[in-house]
This record gives structure tokens, C-alpha cells and sequence, in this order.
């Protein structure tokens, strides 16, 4: 999965995982980084391994020297895996892309690729589907795509809720999907810290430019070491901004000890993705992308 990842990452990683295990695979799910703790709770998560943790990092670049096929999930570009990127590209390796990001990178086998799908989750369910594979799906499975799906439709609000989107996630939930429990875990899970972050971020960092209908926040290192933030604190802030009346384009700047990220999102017609592309080399949907500088 990619660097820093969010629930559909996960999700579409370790869901694949579980289905490849049952067909009496040896499967290793591998992530660049570290994670938030709201996700936790998908089955597997234990078995993880994190290449930016000291004591794995061996570990990752030897199944990664040994495997015989690498399944690259929810990134079309291996820049996305950061420093783990050389060791999955040098890899011998068959390699097989699943993702749903626009402009991929040719580095795979094999693509299962469409700009169309709203999540990775998406597309590893229809694979699934595709090569007879859909018994196999059992609740906790169903569960860990659920979670990518509805994530990455903003809880089934954003355009990109289609209807194979409704039609997929009715299948899921009739495999034992428990939709209102991840709601609540992914959601409705915070600590104290990240409460006061998200008000002191409201209150004290959010700028609005009414005349550009533009509106963003900028977070510096000492924000978060004062709120002890973690790995998934940030997470949804910029969409406080989008939700003004009358803003079609929001950011956040955050910066962290190596750089600063900056994620933008917008409405209606705005295509922030090449904003991102033509000034900051960056990526992503044309609602919604990303840059580290």
C-alpha cells in the first residue's frame, strides 16, 4: 500500500491479503509507513509490517527480495511508496497494480486499473468477481472493503458515489458487513487530543479568502507537537473548510519534519489535480489530490 495510508489502502491490501491466504497462498502485507489508529481494527492489521519501523525494516526488504508476485494497491506511481519505492522497483518480482488514481505509472505486469471505480476496495471486489473468487469473501473481508469504499466517498456524499458503488456495498453488507459499526469506529473514534486539535485548527488556522471562494488551513510542526498529533489527526480537516457556504476550493498545509504536505479538495467543476500537477508535481482526483514538498 502506499505511503501514509488511509482506509481504502489498507483495506483493498489487507482484504486481498485474506481472499490470495484462502487460496493457500504465503502473503505478506507490507506498509511504507505507520498508519492511523482507527483502522486498527480490520482483521489482519496485526500481521502488518511497517517499513519505517526499525525492527521490520529488514524483514520488509527480504520478502520483498524473495516474493514471487508484489500486489501494489491503491497507488499507480512508486513514488507513493517513498523509500520502500527502489526495493519494490529493483524487485524481480511479477508485479500487479490495483488502483483507481489517474495517469499511471507503466511498472506493472499487470494492471486491474479504472479511473471510474471510487476505491481500490472497488476493484478488488469486482477481481474478486472476475475470476470466481466472490465465496471466498467472508465478513471480514467484506468488512475491510467496506471500509475503503465508504471512506473514499466521503461516507457515500461525494460524486463519485455511483451506482456499482450501492450495488457493491449492498453485496458487502449481505456478506456480514456490519456498516453502522465501521461508520462508528472510522468516524466516531477520537482521542481527547484530536478533538482539541480539529478546534483549536477551526478557530485558530483557518484562513478564508472569500473573493477567491477559496479557503484553507496551515498547520505548522509546533500545532501538532502540542496536541501530541498522531498519524490519522489531520485526517478529514480540510473538508471543514470545503464545507463553508460559497467555497469551491480548500487546502491544507501541514508541515511535518522532513516537509510539508498539502492536500486540496474542491467542488463542482474546480479540477485541483491538475492545479496540483501544473504547480506542485503532485497527484490525485480531480477533486481531491495531493503533494509533499
Amino acid at each position: 500500500m502506499h505511503y501514509k495510508p488511509d482506509a481504502d489502502a489498507l483495506g483493498s491490501s489487507l482484504g486481498l491479503a485474506h481472499v490470495l491466504a484462502k487460496k493457500g497462498h504465503d502473503v505478506t502485507v507490507i506498509s511504507p509507513s505507520d498508519y492511523p489508529e482507527f483502522l486498527h481494527w480490520m482483521k489482519g492489521n496485526e500481521g502488518v509490517l511497517n517499513f519505517e519501523n526499525e525492527a521490520e525494516t529488514a524483514r520488509v526488504i527480504e520478502k520483498l527480495q524473495e516474493a514471487e508476485m508484489i500486489c501494489c494497491l491503491d497507488f499507480s506511481c512508486l513514488s507513493r511508496l517513498q523509500a520502500m519505492a527502489p526495493y519494490v522497483r529493483e524487485s524481480s518480482a511479477y508485479k500487479v497494480m490495483i488502483d483507481h488514481h489517474q495517469d499511471p505509472e507503466d511498472f506493472a505486469d499487470f494492471a486491474y486499473w479504472s479511473t471510474d471505480a471510487a476505491a481500490t476496495c472497488e476493484l478488488v471486489y469486482e477481481l474478486c468477481c472476475k475470476i470466481g473468487d466472490t465465496s471466498l469473501i467472508d465478513k471480514d473481508i467484506a468488512e475491510c472493503l467496506y471500509a475503503g469504499i465508504m471512506t473514499d466517498t466521503g461516507g457515500f456524499r461525494h460524486p463519485n458515489t455511483t451506482k456499482n458503488v450501492h450495488l457493491i456495498t449492498a453485496e458487502l453488507i449481505g456478506l456480514g458487513a456490519d456498516n453502522s459499526k465501521i461508520s462508528r469506529l472510522i468516524y466516531d473514534t477520537n482521542s481527547i487530543n484530536r478533538l482539541k486539535f480539529i478546534g483549536f485548527a477551526i478557530t485558530r488556522r483557518l484562513v478564508i479568502l472569500e473573493e477567491y471562494k477559496t479557503a484553507y488551513f496551515a498547520i505548522s510542526k509546533k500545532d501538532l507537537r502540542k496536541y501530541a498529533s498522531k498519524t490519522g489527526d489531520t485526517e478529514g480537516l480540510v473538508n471543514y473548510a470545503l464545507s463553508l457556504d460559497g467555497i469551491k476550493v480548500a487546502a491544507l498545509f501541514t508541515e511535518r519534519e522532513d516537509a510539508v504536505k498539502i492536500s486540496f479538495r474542491s467542488v463542482e467543476q474546480v479540477a485541483v489535480n491538475k492545479f496540483a500537477a501544473a504547480y506542485f508535481d503532485g497527484g490525485g482526483h480531480k477533486k481531491c489530490c495531493w503533494r509533499k514538498i
